[in-house]
């Protein structure tokens, strides 16, 4: 019997105006629609996408066949050892290929002569660059900032060093605010969540960047200190090297090791933007002994990074992490999700909509009744662990999950880490000889007990979402607008408006992150008449919360 053929997809809708942004970061109203032809939509999705992975195809095969030309053996990855996932998403970006030879004993350069870099392969820049093009159609709002700063160099004469994940999303931000007048050296926060062909790309553009995937603890390092050694080249007669006076930074390890090791380039910083908990946390401490050379701007308890990052991030990356990782129905599985922040809120409602039974570890009773009052049940992890399906760290603290509790893991458990400290989970302690270490896919280990029990570790604990799968580049795009918005503050604001201590983001340039992305939506924002204004006592074009105020 022949099946009926499908008809084919009708052609994309006109493309949807999109206003222009408005003239002053400071009287920002939201943007209305209008005639404009800013925003491009990609056409033909499917096609594109299968282009993409055509091409990454090529590439690696003709990196296959130049390594058995030269070598006269073949050093990809074995099969066992990679997954047919691997050629999808970040996680499989030509960057699992672990064997190959350490970045830092191959001298490369791009097509213009420019070798200020050090990257997997230069070769994949190509591939690299239409990624980075694929997610800047996902980020309207800072394409948007891009294109109205781009005029106004709101950042010449910035020196900014960037320490954060190397992805097609960072890069949209790395080359906006290039595009704003900054000059950028650039390394990865995380050894495991680089996309060596996005990397590549940055590179041929003529980006110093330092990062590839799977690095070693040392090479991470290395590539921070580069990064921040390196000087840039004062544009004007007689080029004149100088350091960094901007730190932007995911988790404080850049940060951490300009204050301990560099401490002469460290006191030029003028402005420091910090998106992480574990690095905000090393900023206070820095503040409270009177050792801070300049502001801080603590994004990550921005209403925009916490409301949207945090959550609806972790909400669309977790389960399909787990699922590509491992193959696993999900349906019906018992989880623990440690922590009940705005990353483990987004964490507990991806099972629950999924169909699993989801649990939750607190120490916070606030925390603790929100998750009861969802329909969670609240437990402590050794009650349960003996027994649960997958268990997802999400806490930013160390030691969630001891050995003590991998040892009571049934066979088969899932253990996954999403909060941004490796430490959450004791992977040092499985480090033992009793214990035997299989490799299953790229970001995927079997740690077998003598007992013939084993748990399926993602990204040796690390993050899973950036490890082992992708993050939505709309929520990056909400993020990264908020990075730029808050280097471009620092950077341009009176020496009197900030002191050298730690500071939230004005609740005005959060309300205008989000009112740049209300257009994708064909949201329409209703205005205070100048009665309810006066009434509530507060501008008719904002902020309209207080910044204490908890949304």
């Amino acid at each position: 019997m022949a099946f009926p053929k499908v008809p084919p997809e009708p052609e994309s809708a006109q493309d949807d105006p999109t206003p222009a942004v408005p003239q002053s970061l400071r009287a920002a109203q939201p943007p209305t629609p209008g005639d404009s032809q800013d925003r491009r939509l990609i056409k033909n999705l499917g096609q594109n996408s299968e282009a993409v992975k055509a091409s990454y195809r090529r590439e690696k095969w003709r990196s296959r066949s130049m390594s058995i030309s030269s070598n006269g053996n073949d050093v990809s990855s074995s099969a066992g050892s990679r997954s047919s996932l691997s050629s999808y998403s970040s996680s499989g970006s030509g960057s699992d290929d672990d064997d190959e030879v350490n970045p830092r004993q191959v001298q490369q350069q791009s097509t213009n002569g420019f070798n200020d870099f050090c990257v997997k392969k230069i070769s994949q820049c190509n591939f690299g660059r239409r990624e980075i093009e694929i997610a800047e159609e996902e980020m309207p709002a800072l394409m948007l900032l891009r294109r109205k700063l781009s005029d106004e160099r709101s950042l010449n004469g910035a020196r900014i060093v960037i320490c954060t994940h190397i992805t097609a999303q960072s890069a949209v931000l790395i080359e906006t605010l290039g595009a704003c007048g900054a000059r950028v050296r650039v390394c990865s926060c995380n050894i495991h969540s680089t996309q060596n062909e996005v990397a590549a790309a940055l590179a041929e553009s003529g980006i110093s960047v330092f990062a590839w995937k799977n690095m070693t603890e040392k090479d991470f390092w290395w590539c921070i200190d580069q990064c921040i050694k390196g000087d840039f080249d004062d544009v004007g007669d007689g080029k004149i090297s100088m350091g960094p006076n901007m730190i932007l930074d995911d988790g404080g390890d850049m940060t951490h090791y300009m204050a301990t090791n560099l401490p002469e380039r460290f006191a030029k910083i003028i402005g420091i933007v910090e998106e992480n908990v574990d690095g905000i946390h090393r900023l206070y401490n820095l503040s409270r002994a009177g050792k801070l050379p300049a502001p801080v701007m603590n994004v990550n308890e921005s209403v925009t990074k916490t409301k949207f990052d945090n959550y609806f991030a972790s909400k669309e990356s977790i389960t399909d992490a787990i699922k590509r990782s491992t193959d696993c129905m999900l349906g019906g599985k018992l989880v623990v999700v440690c922590g009940y922040g705005e990353v483990g809120k987004g964490c507990a409602a991806a099972f629950a909509g999924i169909g699993c039974v989801v649990m939750v570890t607190e120490t916070d009773p606030i925390c603790a009744i929100q998750a009861c009052m969802q329909g969670f049940r609240v437990v402590r992890l050794e009650d349960v662990v003996h027994y649960v399906d997958i268990v997802v760290t999400c806490t930013g603290n160390k030691n969630v999950v001891t050995r003590e509790h991998m040892n009571k893991m049934k066979k088969c458990c899932i253990l996954a880490n999403m909060g941004h400290a490796s430490a959450e989970i004791d992977v040092a302690s499985l480090a033992t000889s009793e214990l035997r270490w299989e490799k299953i896919r790229s970001h995927v280990h079997h740690v077998h007990w003598p007992d013939g029990r084993y748990i399926v570790l993602l990204a040796k604990g690390g993050l899973a979402n950036h490890s082992c799968t992708s993050v939505p580049s709309f929520v990056i795009s909400v993020t990264a607008t908020t990075h730029a918005l808050a280097l471009i503050e620092l950077f341009i604001a009176p020496p009197s408006r900030y002191k050298q201590d730690v500071y939230l983001m004005p609740k005005k340039l959060d309300e205008y992150v989000a009112s740049l992305h209300l257009t994708v939506f064909n949201a329409h924002i209703t205005e205070l008449t100048k009665e309810q204004a006066s009434f509530i006592q507060k501008n008719r074009g904002g902020p309209f919360k207080n910044q204490h105020y908890r949304y």
